[in-house]
This record gives C-alpha cells, sequence and structure tokens, in this order.
C-alpha cells in the first residue's frame, strides 16, 4: 500500500529561461505544475502570468486541413529537428488555401451533380411523351401540369370523363404512383387544380428545357457523367495533395502541439513587478527528484529549492499511487471512487485481492476462468485495455474455485479422476448438495470482511492522528467491539450455541451503545474539535438515537449483503445445470454444441453481472466504512516518450528582422 512521496519545487529564474525550463524539467519528465502565485507572499510583488497563446490558431489551421482531407492527424515526430519560422506559417496557408478550393470546387460540382440527379429522375417519368416541351409550354390557350396522382386516388378520375375541360396523360406508372400530366384551358385553371388537389395530385416542377423527356434526359445523363468524372478528378486530387504534404504538415501538427503545451505551462508561472524574475512552483516524486536536480542544474541562471509537504499547509499534494505490478490494474477502482488523500493509505492491493477472490468465489469454474484469464491477458496485449488487464487475476481465481467446486465448462463429474489420484473420494464440496453451507461462509466471509474494514479504518484514523474517531466511531475501535458482540448474540441465537457468556455480551454491547451515542463529544474532544459542543441539546439526544439505530441496521445489512455470493455460486451452477438438461447425452455432439453456447452465454452475462455485484460489494460494504477518497490526482506535463526530440521555433510573431528573431529552443534530451 504505496502513495508515491512529493516534493514541493519553487523555481526562480529570467523570464528568458522560462521556456528553457518549461521543456527541459516540466515538458520530458514527472512535474505537476500549481499556480505560483498561489505559494508566494503578496509582499514579494509578484503577478499572475498572462499571455495570448500564439501557436492555438496555427494548430487550429493545420487541423481544419486535416478535416478538408478527411483524415486524422497522428502527432508523430518525424527526424530529429524541424525550424518553424515564417515560411512553415505561410506553407500551413498556403494548404490551407489550395485544399479549401479543391472542396469549394468539389462542393459546387457536387451540388450541381445533385440537382441533375433529381431533374434526371423527374424526366424519367415522362419518356414516353414524345413531345418537345417548348411546344408544350408554348401553348398558348392551355396550361399543363406535370406529376403524379396516388394508385388509390387514379380510379377516381372516371367521375371527370364527362368533363371536356379536364384532361390528363398518363405517362407511365410504378408501385405507388401514376405519372403524367393535365392540360387545361388557361380560364378553367384554376378549378381544375382544385380538382386534381382534391386527389391529392403531387405537382412537378418541370426544369426550363427543349426537345422530348427523352432528348432531355439523354443530354443530363451525359452531364452526370461528365461531373462524375470531375468529381472524381477532385477526389484525386485532393488525396494526392494530402499524400504529398502529410507528413511534413503532421510533423509542424506535432511541433506545435509540443510548443502549444510548453506556452500553456507558462500561465502557471508569477512575474515580479517591473522585473523580468519569474517564479514556478510545481510537485515531483521523490523518485524522479534526482532527473529533476541534473536537468535543473544545466539550465543558467536559475535557482529551485526542495520543501516536505508538510512544510506548507495551503495546498495539499497531489497523489501518485505507486503498486506493484500485480495490484497495478485495479488503481483503476480506486481512482473510480476517489483516490485516497496524500498521506493516508493506498488500499489499492486490499482492493485487488479482495475483489478477485470475490469474483473467483462467484464465478467458479475451472475451464470458463481460464478462458476469461487467458482471454483478458490476450486483449491487454493487442489493444491495452486495461480492464482485460484486471480480468486475468480474476479468472485464475475463478478456475481455482472451480477446481474446488469441480466444475469444469459446466461438466461435474469432469475432474474426478484428479481428485481420486491425489486421495480424495470425490471433489472437496458439491454446491447444490450444501447451499445451507455455501450460504452460512458467504456470511463468515461478510462479517471477516466487514471486520477487517473497520481495522483499516483504525489504522487510517491512527495514521492521521484521529484519536477520537479511531477509538469512538461506528467504525472505530468502539464499532468493532459492539459488531463482535453483536455477530456473537446472534450466532448464538441461530445455533444454540453460546459463544460468549449473557453476562459479557449484553454490558459490553450497553456500554459501546452509550459511547456511539455520545461518539461526538467524545471526538470533539480527543481530536480538539472546533464548535463540537451541539447548539442544542434536545436536539442533539433524539438525533443521536436514530444514528444509533441506524448502525446497528447498517451493520446487519453489510453482513447480509454479502449473501449474494453465495447466491452467485449457486446461480452459476443452476445456469450450467439448466444447459447441461436440455441434451439427454452432454458429451454427444449436440450436447457439446449445447454447453458451447451455454458456456459462451454464461462467460458473458454472468460474468458481467459478477463483476458488477463484486464492485457493489467493494464500494458500498467496504470502501464507506474507512475510505473518503478526497485525494488531488497526480497530473504530470511529462511525455518521456518524446525524449530525444529537438526542435526550434523562429519568433514569427515577434517585431524584429529574420536576422534578428530569437529561436525558442525546445530541447527535450538536453
Amino acid at each position: 500500500m504505496a502513495i508515491e512521496k512529493m516534493k514541493l519545487i519553487r523555481v526562480y529564474g529570467i523570464l528568458d529561461s522560462l521556456d528553457e525550463f518549461i521543456t527541459s524539467c516540466c515538458i520530458s519528465g514527472d512535474f505537476h505544475p500549481e499556480n505560483a502565485i498561489n505559494y508566494l507572499s503578496e509582499s514579494l510583488g509578484f503577478v499572475q502570468l498572462n499571455e495570448e497563446n500564439p501557436y492555438t490558431s496555427s494548430i487550429q489551421k493545420i487541423e481544419e486541413i486535416a478535416d478538408i482531407a478527411g483524415v486524422t492527424l497522428k502527432e508523430t515526430f518525424k527526424g530529429n529537428e524541424i525550424i518553424i519560422d515564417k515560411s512553415e506559417y505561410d506553407y500551413i496557408d498556403d494548404i490551407r488555401s489550395k485544399l479549401s478550393s479543391m472542396l469549394s470546387e468539389r462542393s459546387e460540382i457536387a451540388g450541381k451533380l445533385n440537382d441533375i440527379v433529381s431533374s434526371a429522375e423527374q424526366f424519367s417519368h415522362f419518356t414516353d411523351l414524345d413531345i418537345p416541351f417548348e411546344e408544350i409550354f408554348g401553348a398558348k390557350f392551355l396550361k399543363i401540369r406535370f406529376g403524379c396522382i396516388p394508385r388509390d386516388c387514379y380510379p377516381k378520375l372516371k367521375a371527370y370523363e364527362d368533363k371536356k375541360d379536364i384532361l390528363f396523360f398518363q405517362c407511365s406508372k410504378d408501385e405507388k404512383n401514376y405519372w403524367g400530366l393535365y392540360a387545361a384551358p388557361v380560364s378553367k385553371i384554376d378549378e381544375v387544380d382544385r380538382i386534381f388537389a382534391s386527389l391529392y395530385f403531387e405537382r412537378i416542377r418541370i426544369p426550363d428545357a427543349t426537345g422530348t423527356p427523352l432528348e432531355v434526359l439523354k443530354t443530363l445523363k451525359e452531364q452526370q457523367e461528365l461531373l462524375t468524372q470531375r468529381l472524381n478528378e477532385l477526389d484525386s486530387q485532393i488525396s494526392n495533395f494530402w499524400s504529398e504534404n502529410s507528413e511534413h504538415c503532421e510533423a509542424v501538427y506535432a511541433h506545435f502541439k509540443i510548443a502549444n503545451l510548453a506556452f500553456d505551462l507558462r500561465r502557471y508561472a508569477a512575474v515580479e513587478e517591473n522585473s523580468d524574475y519569474y517564479a514556478y512552483v510545481g510537485w515531483v516524486p521523490e523518485s524522479s527528484l534526482k532527473w529533476f536536480r541534473e536537468r535543473a542544474e544545466n539550465i543558467d541562471n536559475l535557482t529551485f529549492e526542495e520543501f516536505e509537504p508538510e512544510e506548507d499547509k495551503r495546498n495539499a499534494p497531489p497523489v501518485k499511487l505507486r503498486n506493484k505490478k500485480p495490484f497495478r490494474p485495479f488503481e483503476m477502482f480506486t481512482e473510480m471512487y476517489g483516490l485516497p488523500s496524500y498521506g493516508s493509505v493506498d488500499i489499492t492491493p486490499f482492493v485487488a485481492i479482495t475483489y478477485s477472490l470475490l469474483f473467483g468465489m462467484m464465478f467458479a469454474d475451472l475451464g470458463q476462468g481460464l478462458v476469461l484469464a487467458i482471454g483478458g491477458y490476450i486483449l491487454y496485449k493487442l489493444k491495452g485495455v486495461k480492464l482485460a488487464k484486471m480480468i486475468v487475476p480474476c479468472g485464475m481465481c475463478s478456475a481455482v474455485f472451480g477446481f474446488i467446486f469441480g466444475s469444469v465448462f459446466g461438466y461435474e463429474e469432469l475432474l474426478d479422476p484428479v481428485y481420486h489420484a491425489i486421495g480424495l473420494p470425490g471433489k472437496p464440496l458439491e454446491v447444490m448438495d450444501s447451499i445451507n453451507t455455501i450460504l452460512i461462509v458467504a456470511i463468515g466471509i461478510g462479517i471477516a470482511l466487514v471486520a477487517i474494514s473497520m481495522g483499516i479504518n483504525v489504522y487510517c484514523c491512527l495514521r492521521s492522528k484521529k484519536y477520537g474517531e479511531a477509538l469512538f466511531s461506528q467504525n472505530g475501535i468502539t464499532g468493532i467491539i459492539l459488531y463482535g458482540v453483536l455477530v456473537c448474540a446472534i450466532v448464538a441465537f441461530m445455533s444454540g450455541k453460546s459463544v460468549l457468556p449473557t453476562f459479557v455480551i449484553l454490558p459490553v454491547a450497553l456500554v459501546c451503545l452509550v459511547i456511539l451515542y455520545i461518539k461526538e463529544l467524545l471526538i470533539g474532544k480527543v481530536d480538539k474539535h472546533d464548535d463540537y459542543l451541539p447548539e442544542s441539546w434536545s436536539d442533539f439526544f433524539m438525533q443521536n438515537i436514530f444514528e444509533v439505530i441506524e448502525y446497528i441496521l447498517t451493520y446487519f445489512s453489510n453482513t447480509v449483503s454479502y449473501l449474494r455470493v453465495g447466491a452467485f455460486v449457486l446461480v452459476h451452477a443452476g445456469m450450467m445445470m439448466v444447459f447441461s438438461s436440455i441434451t439427454s447425452d452432454p458429451t454427444s455432439p449436440a450436447g457439446i454444441a449445447v454447453m458451447v453456447v451455454g458456456n459462451i452465454i454464461v462467460i458473458g452475462l454472468e460474468g458481467l453481472l459478477t463483476g458488477i455485484q463484486v464492485l457493489r460489494l467493494e464500494f458500498y460494504e467496504m470502501f464507506s466504512r474507512f475510505y473518503e477518497g478526497d485525494g488531488k490526482p497526480f497530473n504530470s506535463v511529462g511525455m518521456r516518450k518524446n525524449r530525444g526530440f529537438l526542435f526550434k521555433i523562429k519568433n514569427a510573431f515577434s517585431s524584429k528582422s529574420d536576422e534578428q528573431n530569437d529561436n525558442v529552443i525546445i530541447n527535450v534530451n538536453k
């Protein structure tokens, strides 16, 4: 159970060397920056450094370029050095301009192509009409309407056959509509429009065209082919253009990202008014302190001081967990609940052990456990999924308990020869014949884990010098004693056998209840809390009655909650029995197929549910008794993987000439 020890570092130097310090000691190492102004006395005359980041707009431009090209940028470094000066900014603008121009043309052509495709679809319904459009729309005394009538409305046109003013010419039909046109005298067109509107006639606006519909459609197809060809050419140009420039563009982007990060880190600095001195403050783990000293001592005009965390009470140190490899994957659960405060206890090993064991008990199967362990290992190696690495110890524990329960992929008799070979008459535990035993053991596990959780709370309180909490709280020594005597009383009631004499249980329980009733007064007195005396004694006495009742109910509910461990043992065995009973012979090809499907379902479904239930036990039944999780995470800006990378950024925003411009040298491996 280890939390990395921290050192508070205060750095003082000339403002011109700030970038060198940031890139040499912050970006390339384990350094957690803090706002320096919060650690400096106001009388020293320091103010927060406030500057506009000059690299943000360039990064946005490159990201726009990638968006235009439809690609994802890679922040990879190609080559050892690149000089970003005015020519590089011009290069970015030029690429952006060219790509924007090609994209604009492509968008315009795509729009025209969509219009042509839409028009061609309209004209395709009227190809049976062998009359040029200019003659149709050139009629002086008739109005023409193109469109379609739904199939169920088309028969209703017979009602208007006697009216000579209404003429509908069918050109084509499909599953839903009849396509054609109707004509009416100019003086009658409004009346005819209303009639066809009642028939749900959907009018189509025919664009200006000359020739018959078939001739127009042919012309549109030719235009569609030309535009499609040009669109493909533009797509190819954009792709080739990006391929030619992607390597350099991504290299510039990667350099800008580092430069942007370095410049953003300047905002943590404080500068002395009317001078060019700065102060920088941050946390460095003790394991990286030697490395930091070596880098800082190589920077000219820079001094630094080291302080223990206890020497500065204004800001709590950040927390960086340090666990051995078997426990490291379970840090995810600890961080999910909240990091421990600095100087307290890291409970990750406790989580790793209890989670793996509980999962193994609830998901006990030798074959399925090995599948989980092997699958988790492969998934972690291929995809780097942290959760997959956590599955490995859980699967191994499942395999161990599966061996004890004699279950291999649901086959309950498969391990009998192994048991006989080691001198056992059979499997150590027959699950379905030992239901009461399993449930009693589950309760016993709950009692042990609740007691251990309270013991960890006592240890944490003693480390934090909260002696009152350790002695008198419901999760302290008083709570442990009360919980113990209550367990003894219940065991005696259920079994009829006394664990402790009644004359011991009753007085001890009564004393513990009285202590818990007035615990706030006792804790406040011992731990020297301010204003620990209640404002209203009547409210104090009434409220504490219900709190003591709540403590007892919590002891009971937390313990009973561990019945789910035994319940899942039974559920797992029961589910596999269901699949084995579907077929009369589980060893036949059909039976094996059923068992394979059943194992896949059980591993996926029950494995997920078991993981969730064990996590619930961790968070609610254990963590809530001793863990606060109010620590601040250690956020290192380090980028150790990019060591050995050197680049220069010429100050393109300076008013000086190119010959006079100062280079900002970012050397990660100085």
